[in-house]
């Protein structure tokens, strides 16, 4: 059998320019980052917009259950969604994130699909792409380095450096720049201070990238930043060093989305990566405008779990880029319900019918909270070969009984051929009976400290909340200085719905921890950090990095 890789390099790719001709763009609307990769032209970008508001597609999310070390395929439904909605003559394009380097290197693996449903060319997707991810590490450090150098040149501001919020990036995993003390060695080197690194697609710039429509809104978000307050309590923000300008600089063409491309040549917006367990887990606005003015159908997703990377699609996303779905499609394995019904990893071949009921119980949660936005859902099996019949017969009957459909689907093996009956089923939500009757989760005038008791009880099922009292002061500090409005975007574990990454299933009756909050004003919402999540990962003991090579040819091997 082919490795995922292998089936991508076996595959021959048209030209970028071929891909755009399908959405209308001529080749000097792209510039080209070689034959299969390039990014649209501000003017393009700008037009594209435009008809975006006036008659959008059908915007179709894919997200999923609580993942588990079983897998459960996102990417690949929803590459392979979009194909065969076009094999059944939908006109469909897609819109994605950009895979960080962090998890290529670590355990998670990349972020392009997998078997016949993937997007290429993966290796460089999953690798520098076009130097996104690069634009905003730079971007992020940058200002850092500019906050420290205004405080060593006499700190006209007069700001205090122990309230520095703003940290520096990489984009990977390094648990060692998690917390260091930067500064040491005299007085020529800097003021000493505690320090720390996030991930860069953790961080607000990658947020700021995604969630801007111009330049001009880039350099907005950018100024508002707040990175600390003065000694006496004024809360500073970036543009009062006066280098917004540069940093929009080094954004002018991070900010153009990526077009690429599917195997069967559908044409992809490929731009964005922010993780959604603690960031909000979306591709940029601008890609998905892009992909909603070239279409009648797109189809994106989100990361993670639906009450991660769907909920924060659906609260943060939408309601700052005014976008509505269509339809939802939850992503579930046979395999992935058996672990959070207490099957072991090494047990998970052996059928199961009755750990498939049990586990079915955190797809139900995920299946009623979507309700909870107005939304149409379809339940897309990924089929794995151990599955038996008795087993998804059995789900199949659990989901009818909740009120949605699941649909076998098998794009990993067959690519559009296998997804056909999927993509007739979103195709039949989107233009048939049931209309989506969209609406947030909560309304943006609630008090944050509500806004996080709302997901901890309807998302999250917790019986109660625990807001630390340091954190609660900065809440009621971010309402007073009028940023109460904004959403939240929640920080927690994806291996469970709860706080805790060691409870699977539907863990009850505990109450939600919230440590702390962080205000990315730039971006635009409120970030809430439950439990022990942290802003930068580390690696496993066998890092993916140890299997990835390259040969004197140039030819990857071992990334998946």
């Amino acid at each position: 059998m082919l490795s995922d890789i292998e089936i991508a390099q076996q595959n021959q790719m048209e030209p970028v320019t071929g891909i755009a001709a399908k959405i209308g763009l001529e080749p000097e609307d792209l510039d080209l980052y070689g034959s299969y990769k390039a990014k649209i032209t501000l003017p393009v970008l700008q037009s594209l917009q435009q008809k975006a508001a006036t008659n959008p597609a059908k915007l179709v999310l894919v997200t999923a259950i609580t993942p588990t070390p079983a897998g459960e395929g996102k990417s690949t439904v929803s590459v392979g969604l979009a194909d065969s909605l076009n094999s059944i003559g939908k006109n469909t394009v897609i819109a994605l994130r950009e895979p960080s380097l962090g998890p290529c290197f670590g355990v998670k693996g990349g972020a392009c699909g997998g078997g016949h449903a993937q997007i290429v060319p993966m290796e460089d997707i999953n690798l520098h792409f076009t130097g996104d991810i690069h634009a905003v590490s730079i971007t992020t450090n940058l200002i850092a380095s500019l906050i420290d150098n205004h405080i060593h040149q006499g700190n006209a501001l007069n700001i205090d450096p122990r309230t520095i919020t703003w940290k520096r990036c990489v984009d990977l995993n390094d648990r060692e720049l998690r917390k260091i003390v930067a500064g040491l060695g005299g007085r020529t080197e800097g003021v000493p201070r505690e320090e720390g690194f996030t991930i860069a697609v953790a961080s607000e710039i990658m947020a700021i990238l995604c969630l801007s429509r111009s330049i001009a809104e880039l350099k907005e978000r950018l100024g508002n930043i707040v990175i600390g307050t003065t000694y006496d309590g004024r809360t500073v923000q970036f543009k009062e060093l006066g280098a917004v300008g540069a940093c929009a600089a080094l954004m002018k063409d991070a900010i153009r989305p990526n077009l690429v491309q599917t195997l069967e040549k559908t044409p992809a917006f490929v731009h964005g990566g922010p993780f959604a367990n603690i960031a909000h887990g979306c591709n940029s606005l601008n890609a998905t405008l892009s992909a909603l003015a070239s279409a009648d159908y797109v189809v994106t997703e989100a990361g993670f779990a639906a009450d991660l990377g769907a909920e924060k699609f659906l609260d943060i996303k939408c309601r700052i880029g005014g976008l509505k779905p269509s339809a939802v499609v939850v992503v579930a394995t046979i395999r992935a319900l058996k672990m959070h019904g207490g099957v072991e990893k090494a047990c998970l071949s052996q059928p199961n019918v009755a750990a498939v009921e049990q586990g079915f119980a955190n797809l139900q949660v995920h299946l009623e909270n979507l309700a909870k936005f107005g939304l149409s859902t379809v339940v897309a099996v990924n089929q794995f070969v151990s599955d038996t019949e008795e087993e998804i017969t059995c789900l199949q009957n659990l989901c009818k009984k909740s009120g949605a459909k699941a649909i076998l689907c098998q794009v990993w093996e067959k690519g559009s051929l296998g997804g056909q009956e999927l993509a007739r089923a979103v195709a039949e939500l989107c233009e048939g009976g049931q209309k989506s009757d969209f609406h947030f989760l909560y309304p943006s005038e609630l008090p944050l400290a509500e806004k996080i008791r709302v997901l901890a009880k309807e998302i999250y099922r917790a019986r109660d909340v625990d807001i630390a009292p340091a954190a609660m002061r900065k809440l009621q500090r971010y309402q007073e200085e009028g940023y109460g409005n904004l959403p939240v975007c929640m920080a927690k574990t994806q291996n469970s719905i709860s706080h805790n990454k060691s409870w699977p299933g539907v863990p009850a009756d505990y109450t939600f921890p919230v440590r702390d909050v962080q205000l990315y004003a730039g971006a635009g919402f409120v970030v809430a950090l439950a439990g022990d999540i942290m802003t930068m990962p580390g690696l496993p003991k066998v890092p993916a990095a140890c299997s990835i090579d390259v040969d004197d040819e140039g030819n990857i091997s071992g990334l998946f």
